[in-house]
């Protein structure tokens, strides 16, 4: 269109035009996504999910996700799975699957020729003794005194560190570059250590030694063709390494790492350490526990993919760190639901109603919209009757300023039925409101009054004659700090916020609803807010997780 405001490109994305202008690459665009198979993806990975697919995606590429599994002590197929099914329901497809363990033999293979052109060495240090030596920001370091192991002697012994003729810890390979550089990674890094404990997910027992980050990365990415290197701003010091393995190898047409910013997202915790011992102490109901900021929790609270999109579009690409407010997060989930949420009525804390005017034996089906904004969906079907349930709060014997709901004397609509008033209540021995009587105007049907009356409260209900019970967790926040890695008053399980979750049995559910329902279906139960079928609920036994409130009610 021609009124149409064209974006403005972000930085990335102005360097990839740049060199697609200058026929870079032969003109090709090729990402990858590489995450480590150590964990489930957290909010904090969107970011480069996002980018790493978005960009491909834009600029007719391809996107391949690689899993970097070169620690087998912390990975499983596990997390493998988990991450696959992550990416897909985000709405993202990748080219090819690929491993870091795919290219073990030929990263082994290029060590040894490191090790013949005299670019490494093996190492007898302690790892304390390695980062002793290393020297500081400002001071340089000390040379191994095995820098200069003969070349010979190298390579006998890093074919026994992969015989497993050598102890975990005891050697290491490491790159001879510059001990007195500036860049703290340039001073000898570590290409391969030992680890002989735990079998590799993929090759079992086939190596002793495995590949640092810094050495597999840069040449997984020039084998597999990969033009753009998209990585979070903590690899920026890493990148003049990346280039020097790749300069080293002479490749022709190197990737390029551009970093930027990572998502940072204030009340959440995505520490894998630290979310692993939430686990493991039974803080949370596991890894896709509705309140963790893992994307398997937040699929299963209700969040949708959509949401989380719109929200990193939103929060746009940057190299400044910054902190993102949590309820930019939840304000994405909530407009991305009210356009497309179906409407239902729920009473989580039931009061009983009575209409004493009301037929006896008599109900009637009535007429509701599904979404009051898209007429398309249609209507639905709810049945009123003599006995109703509503909120607990919305009855008050003696009534605030500026209450309008139910109250001795006061009418309100209930909505798509009736205008009913109230005309007294019942109360058990301790005083405890038990009943509500009211009265209806049979000509008010729909929610009008054909003498023009107006009432100032409309309410939800649900029909005793057609409604079912249901559990329903009322989650929110699992901090109440907004750093909660932040332990300088404690331990961060300190700053847990106790009404992360609240369990409401014998909540009552429009009978209409129950027909059908699967895990992740959505509604936004009126007045209350957006609601999703959990995971672990049956026929028997319905449960709903509340996925986000109508409006944020935070600090308030």
């Amino acid at each position: 269109m021609e009124n149409e405001v064209k974006k403005s490109l972000n930085f990335i994305e102005e360097i990839v035009e740049k060199d697609l202008q200058e026929g870079k690459n032969d003109g090709r665009i090729q990402t990858r996504f590489p995450p480590e198979p150590n964990g489930y993806l957290h909010i904090g990975h969107v970011k480069a999910i996002c980018m790493d697919f978005g960009i491909a995606e834009k600029y007719n590429g391809v996107c391949n996700l690689r899993f970097d599994d070169t620690n087998p002590v912390k990975e499983d197929v596990e997390y493998v799975d988990s991450i696959q099914q992550d990416i897909a329901w985000l709405g993202f497809k990748w080219g090819n699957i690929y491993y870091a363990s795919d290219y073990f033999q030929q990263l082994y293979d290029l060590a040894i020729e490191f090790i013949k052109q005299g670019k490494a060495y093996i190492d007898e240090q302690t790892a304390e003794q390695i980062a002793e030596q290393k020297g500081t920001p400002t001071e340089p370091g000390v040379a191994s005194p095995y820098r200069d192991r003969p070349i010979d002697e190298n390579l006998r012994l890093f074919q026994a560190m992969q015989n497993g003729e050598i102890e975990d810890g005891k050697m290491v390979l490491r790159a001879k570059i510059d001990m007195a550089n500036p860049n703290m990674h340039f001073r000898d890094p570590i290409m391969y250590r030992i680890i002989t404990t735990h079998p590799h997910h993929r090759t079992g027992r086939r190596w002793n030694v495995y590949p640092m980050y810094d050495f597999a990365h840069p040449l997984s990415d020039a084998r597999e063709g990969v033009t753009h290197s998209l990585c979070s701003l903590e690899f920026e010091n890493h990148r003049p390494l990346y280039d020097w393995f790749l300069q080293a190898l002479d490749i022709e047409m190197p990737p390029r790492q551009i970093e930027f910013a990572r998502l940072n997202l204030n009340y959440c915790l995505t520490s894998k350490r630290k979310c692993l011992a939430l686990v493991n102490e039974g803080i949370v109901d596991g890894w896709n526990d509705p309140r963790m900021a893992t994307l398997s929790g937040m699929r299963r609270r209700g969040y949708t993919p959509q949401a989380i999109r719109n929200f990193c579009e939103k929060i746009g690409v940057s190299k400044a760190y910054s902190v993102v407010d949590y309820g930019l997060l939840e304000s994405c989930v909530r407009d991305d639901l009210n356009a497309n949420a179906p409407r239902a009525m729920a009473v989580l804390r039931p009061l009983k109603v009575v209409i004493d005017n009301y037929p006896e034996d008599k109900t009637e089906t009535l007429e509701v919209e599904i979404h009051p904004e898209h007429p398309e969906m249609g209507t639905r079907k709810v049945t009123f009757g003599k006995t109703l349930y509503v909120e607990q709060e919305d009855f008050m014997i003696e009534p605030v300023k500026k209450y309008f709901r139910l109250f001795p004397g006061n009418e309100v609509r209930l909505k798509s039925a009736y205008f009913v008033k109230c005309v007294g209540y019942d109360t058990d021995e301790n005083g405890n409101v038990t009943c509500v009587h009211c009265t209806y105007d049979p000509e008010s049907r729909g929610g009008n009054s054909p003498d023009g009356r107006k009432v100032k409260g409309t309410l939800h209900w649900v029909s005793e004659a057609d409604s079912f019970k249901a559990e329903v967790r009322l989650y929110d926040r699992l901090f109440n700090k907004e750093n909660p890695s932040d332990e300088s008053a404690g331990a961060f399980t300190e700053n847990l916020n106790p009404e992360s979750l609240i369990v409401l049995n014998d909540c009552l559910i429009e009978g209409g609803l129950k027909d059908g329902l699967k895990a992740g279906d959505t509604f936004q139960f009126m007045r209350q807010g957006y609601f999703c079928v959990d995971i672990t609920s049956t026929e028997d036994k319905v449960v709903f997780n509340r996925t986000v409130q109508l409006n944020s009610s935070w600090g308030k």
